[in-house]
């Protein structure tokens, strides 16, 4: 039950903007004997979970945008929101990345991503990165 909990920690925290590397936990627990399964769910649950800081960052982050210093018009911002509920949504599939996931994810907040699309976009994305490390850890072992 540990190994769970800290694999969902390690998770939750490698989706925000600290530099945590879960893919590590993963593996040790599933050297340990852990489910594979239970494994996957945890940490694509932790994970997603940990994305919703992110968004929910984004989302705080319109409440300054009729303030004077806000880099962007709120004429820009709907353009932008508009595009990319049609465009741009897709590209939290890869909200996995190492380089730029984080950034996706808060983008999404930002530009008024739904909690549901957000969740369902997110989750099938780093479902399937988890899902890739234990099949290779599975294999390898």
């Amino acid at each position: 039950m540990e190994g769970y909990l800290l694999l969902f920690g390690s998770a939750f925290l490698a989706a925000t903007i600290l530099p945590f590397y879960s893919e590590i936990v993963l593996v040790l627990a599933l050297q340990e004997g852990a489910d594979p399964a239970l494994l996957l769910f945890t940490a694509t649950l932790g994970n997603t979970l940990g994305a919703v800081v992110n968004w929910a960052i984004g989302r705080q982050l319109l409440k300054f945008q009729d303030k004077r210093w806000f880099y962007f018009s709120p004429a820009q911002i709907a353009r932008a929101q508009r595009w990319f509920q049609r465009r741009g949504v897709w590209s939290l599939l890869f909200a996995w990345l190492p380089i730029g996931g984080d950034a996706l994810t808060l983008i999404a907040g930002v530009m008024n991503v739904r909690l549901t699309t957000f969740l369902v976009l997110v989750g099938i994305g780093k479902a399937l990165r988890y899902g890739f490390v234990l099949l290779i850890a599975i294999y390898a072992l």
